[in-house]
């Protein structure tokens, strides 16, 4: 049996490695968010603030309202030249009227024309995610990988529900990318196909998902590789088709699979451990790079029949099929990191900063809920009050970070960081970037988390 794997399951059981489950809610089919912290992230853990907004599942959350609704597709030629409409997800609070991307880890402005995504020793890497979710459409971003064992870029349509299309390159094979898809998160052995492709590190190419309610393609600079028609994918078992049906953000991201204490199916599957001394790496820190992502909106299937405004995507019902989705004029921006979709407008001290990620403190999990999800799911992808955006940098999380004060700029973060101060700008190719300034991401404080 040939091995196949979700990126959003390997990374959350990359990312969960360090997470306390003890003080942190989980979520799954079995278990909904309680109340207090009503909405279940992407990785299974429950919080409010961010947690409710891109990747939220609605299906584990408290209730169908706990998630804001998404911001629906916006046609456009995204050049990524500049972090002017990239947030750090400790900021980003939903208003994706002059924000397409949000991010995790440091992402650093290449020769004014292209965006590194970055992986220093000791992090998680580098995730992009679009503000705006897409509901069919053609899907394109031209990039070249990163390269070494257990070393993985990937370029995936993700919904809040776990359906996924995939390109994933794994490191140690760069005359292929693996196409993928999934239905719910479910796996099958069958979905994963290799497509053959000249050098993704040495030559940049044009990845595309020309995704339509009856089919998928994937194409490589504009040749059609790979076709999935949905007539194809019925489970006769759950009596459904096992295709990619709901709306998707954008992902494109680097990361460790790699790591001694991941599963060893995802270790191998990824070419093996990381090497933090590896030649492959470039002034101490792997990188892919990506300059630009188009997308053209299509149409909501023939059969869709739950417009009720034209701004956001949302659920009628924990289902998450295509016959459950609605768009409304629903809000899709939240007041504080404290508020959720059932109550937009809680903001307890008039400020968004994100409480820390497994914050060690004398009050209950509960009476202090996560707010950022980091990859592991479990709380802040940066310190208060850093104002990461302006910068490209952000901490990539902390787990077990001793604060009396989620909101304290003051925070002792025991986090790894990755890129803390870096000016996420470099006008020189990779190998001559500032010296001082490459250092600092190869730092960090203490413990594995975005």
């Amino acid at each position: 049996m040939k091995p196949t794997f979700s990126v959003a399951g390997a990374l959350a059981a990359t990312f969960a490695i360090t997470a306390s489950a003890s003080d942190i809610p989980t979520c799954d089919a079995s278990n909904a968010c309680p109340s207090a912290t009503p909405c279940c992230s992407q990785y299974g853990q429950c919080g409010v603030g961010a947690y409710c907004l891109g990747g939220c599942d609605p299906r584990y959350s408290y209730d169908l309202q706990s998630c804001v609704a998404a911001p629906v597709c916006k046609s456009g030629d995204y050049k990524l030249s500049s972090l002017d409409d990239v947030q750090a997800n400790t900021e980003y609070l939903g208003d994706s009227s002059g924000t397409n991307w949000v991010s995790s880890g440091t992402p650093v402005v290449y020769n004014d024309d292209s965006i590194l995504l970055t992986m220093a020793p000791s992090t998680v890497g580098t995730l992009l995610m679009s503000t705006h979710y897409v509901w069919y459409g053609k899907i394109s971003a031209t990039m070249t990988s990163s390269q070494g064992a257990g070393v993985v870029t990937a370029f995936i349509m993700m919904s809040d529900v776990h359906d996924e299309i995939d390109f994933e390159f794994v490191g140690t094979d760069l005359e292929s990318v693996q196409s993928n898809y999934y239905f719910q998160g479910i796996t099958d052995y069958d979905n994963e196909e290799n497509l053959t492709v000249s050098n993704t590190l040495q030559n940049t190419h044009t990845y595309t998902f020309d995704w339509q309610p009856d089919s998928i393609t994937w194409y490589i600079d504009d040749v059609a590789m790979r076709t999935k028609n949905r007539n194809d994918t019925y489970n006769t078992t759950t009596q459904q088709y096992h295709f990619p049906q709901s709306p998707a953000r954008i992902e494109l991201s680097l990361w460790p699979a790699g790591l001694a204490a991941n599963g060893e199916g995802t270790i191998d599957w990824a070419g093996g451990l990381v090497d933090w001394n590896s030649a492959d790496m470039t002034n101490g820190y792997y990188y892919a790079i990506v300059s630009d992502v188009t997308v053209e909106c299509y149409d909501p299937p023939s059969t869709f029949s739950q417009k009720y405004g034209s701004d956001a995507y949302y659920y009628t019902s924990t289902y998450g099929t295509n016959d459950t989705v609605a768009i409304g004029n629903n809000s899709t921006e939240l007041a504080s990191f404290y508020a959720t979709g059932d109550d937009h407008s809680v903001n307890p001290d008039a400020s968004a900063s994100a409480s820390a990620s497994g914050s060690k403190s004398t009050a209950s999990a509960s009476a202090t809920p996560q707010t950022v999800p980091g990859v592991s799911g479990g709380g802040n992808a940066g310190n208060s009050g850093t104002d990461s955006s302006s910068s490209g940098s952000s901490n990539s999380g902390s787990s077990g970070s001793d604060t009396s004060s989620a909101a304290s700029s003051s925070s002792t973060s025991t986090s790894f960081q990755q890129g803390s101060g870096f000016s996420g700008t470099s006008q020189a190719p990779p190998k001559d970037m500032a010296g001082s300034a490459v250092a600092l991401l190869g730092f960090f404080v203490a413990c594995l988390l975005m």
